[in-house]
């Protein structure tokens, strides 16, 4: 496997990358869903043409990380599947959409996976999980009114992603999540037992996510079966990584 990029999941990959001598995965796009530029969309986009045209003249497989956020999925009381329609609500949620497409009406074989929120070590501070257990450390952390997020281990995406690739999955976009939308109050109920703080909570308007569907995923990757997805699956993932992201000794 050849691993564009030096980030959090193109370290986490390494781990897999002999098993798949004819895969190449983008891990080097934009990973901030929110104050994030043009010319890092574009950036993104130029290094996706590159990567396809290349991996479509060699007959390689290329694996796209593409988003199951409320950026993409952003429309209550409604299940996201990969089968659409998505209206994306965002900037980011419409860049990723758009370069779907791209790799959709082109030759290369690709495979697209929407991402969750991951969870997992050495992730950038800006992300989901660091982002709230530095602001609880700090005392006062912003929580977006009625917000929900679905969160993933990252041990959990590498074993999907290398049954995915092992099983010859190909031309599909395949939600990677646990099925289930967590609210956020819950997420920092959590974080402030096992940190042992309590913050001033700020709230604000969010977008209202969908919950993601994984009936596509179970059924192309049945290692999802052994994963315990379900309500206390979020907690058992903060567990395990919670000195992780609060930079706190374990």
């Amino acid at each position: 496997m050849q691993i564009v990029g030096r980030g959090f999941l193109a370290g986490h990959l390494e781990s897999i990358a002999s098993a798949h001598p004819r895969a190449v995965v983008l891990a080097a796009g934009v990973s901030a869903t929110s104050d994030t530029s043009h010319d890092d969309y574009g950036r993104e986009a130029a290094v996706l043409y590159d990567t396809a045209d290349r991996c479509a003249s060699r007959g390689e497989r290329l694996v796209f990380f593409s988003t199951a956020s409320a950026g993409m999925y952003s429309v209550p009381g409604r299940v996201g599947k990969e089968s659409g329609p998505v209206f994306p609500a965002t900037p980011y949620g419409r860049h990723k959409l758009a370069l779907e497409t791209v790799l959709a009406s082109s030759t290369v074989d690709y495979l697209i996976l929407r991402l969750a929120h991951v969870v997992g070590p050495r992730q950038p501070p800006h992300q989901l999980l660091p982002s709230l257990a530095a602001q609880i450390r700090a005392g006062v952390v912003s929580i977006q009114r009625g917000a929900q997020r679905d969160l993933i281990d990252v041990d959990d995406v590498v074993r999907i992603i290398d049954e995915l690739l092992s099983t010859g999955v190909s031309r599909e976009v395949v939600n990677v999540a646990s099925g289930v939308a967590v609210p956020a109050e819950q997420i920092v109920d959590h974080l402030e037992m096992r940190l042992g703080r309590t913050a001033e909570r700020r709230y604000n308007d969010s977008l209202r996510a969908q919950a993601v569907s994984v009936e596509k995923l179970r059924a192309l990757a049945p290692c999802v079966r052994d994963m315990n997805f379900g309500p206390d699956y979020f907690r058992a993932v903060l567990d395990k990584y919670v000195t992780s992201f609060a930079g706190t000794p374990s």
